[in-house]
């Protein structure tokens, strides 16, 4: 996917500023379902597909450091278990 749209030629800060990009299409979308207000004549974003692009970036950003998401996220939930949460309020 990432040749056949062209980005395998981008560098990783590129990739990195699409990234936040989508990341900001997904908040907009976000808000939208939350009926936060939004300018009206902005864009509209369908939640499901920011995600999936915000999704595709990581990958692409993972991809770049030979980074095994799935691997690495399953290590750091086993971390993440024998921390102790707490609410400040």
């Amino acid at each position: 996917m990432v040749k056949q749209r062209g980005f395998d030629k981008e560098t990783v800060p590129e990739i990195f500023m699409l990234f936040l990009e989508e990341c900001g299409e997904m908040a907009k979308a976000a808000r939208k379902t939350q009926n936060i207000k939004i300018d009206n004549k902005s864009e509209k974003f369908l939640l499901e597909h920011e995600v999936a692009d915000v999704f595709f970036y990581l990958l692409c950003i993972c991809n770049r450091f030979n980074i095994d998401l799935e691997e690495v996220f399953r290590e750091k939930e086993e971390i993440n278990k024998k921390r102790v949460w707490v609410n400040k309020g």
